[in-house]
């Protein structure tokens, strides 16, 4: 649900775009963006900081798209999006401790240092990668290929990303089971059978 949730934005940009032009499609998303960060501050009475970083750069990019009545500025946006998470997660390293995938995950599951750095440096990679890919397809192909890759491509991308991550993960937590169980806490836990049974025949 929040997965979708995220892509309120996109789908309703993407709805706008085939029933009417870009520019209206623009307008839809901005305002899309601005409901949305609305309703998590009324439901949770804070934002997360990626979220004010889409609103700015929706807010620029697609508001000079509307004042210039140029589709170019609104095709840049996911690319800046996307590098300026790249910069951020990289510009955190150079900062004691400041691993943000770590920060923002720590608490729902333990990684080994190594594990923390190789997610983080996927992600960096994976922001640069969808920044470049998303001006290839932006000025290679029509805008109706563009605005398709928006929903489909990219989401396709990021969910093939996400999965190839867990999969990273799990092998990082196959690693860190405890090869041996306490013998002590497994002999109280199963019943004897020998002594206790010829007594209670007995009885």
């Amino acid at each position: 649900m929040k997965f979708l949730f995220d892509l309120f934005p996109v789908i309703l940009f993407f709805a706008a775009f085939k029933a009417f032009d870009i520019f209206v499609a623009t307008g839809v998303a901005i305002a899309a963006t601005f409901l949305q960060i609305c309703w998590v501050w009324l439901r949770h009475r804070q934002v997360e900081r990626m979220m004010w970083i889409n609103l700015a750069v929706i807010v620029f990019f697609g508001g000079a798209t509307l004042i210039f009545q140029d589709e170019l500025f609104i095709k840049w946006k996911p690319t800046v999006l996307y590098w300026l998470f790249a910069g951020i997660l990289w510009g955190a390293l150079f900062f004691p401790g400041k691993n943000l995938i770590r920060l923002m995950l720590e608490k729902q599951i333990a990684l080994p240092d190594s594990a923390w750095q190789k997610l983080n440096f996927s992600w960096i990679v994976f922001f640069i990668f969808m920044g470049c890919i998303n001006l290839y397809i932006a000025f290679s192909f029509p805008i109706d290929t563009w605005v398709n890759f928006k929903l489909f491509g990219s989401t396709g991308l990021m969910l093939v990303f996400v999965i190839s991550q867990l999969f990273m993960i799990r092998k990082y937590l196959d690693t860190m089971i405890p090869a041996t169980v306490d013998s002590h806490t497994v002999e109280a836990s199963v019943p004897r059978r020998g002594a206790d049974d010829h007594t209670t025949n007995k009885d």
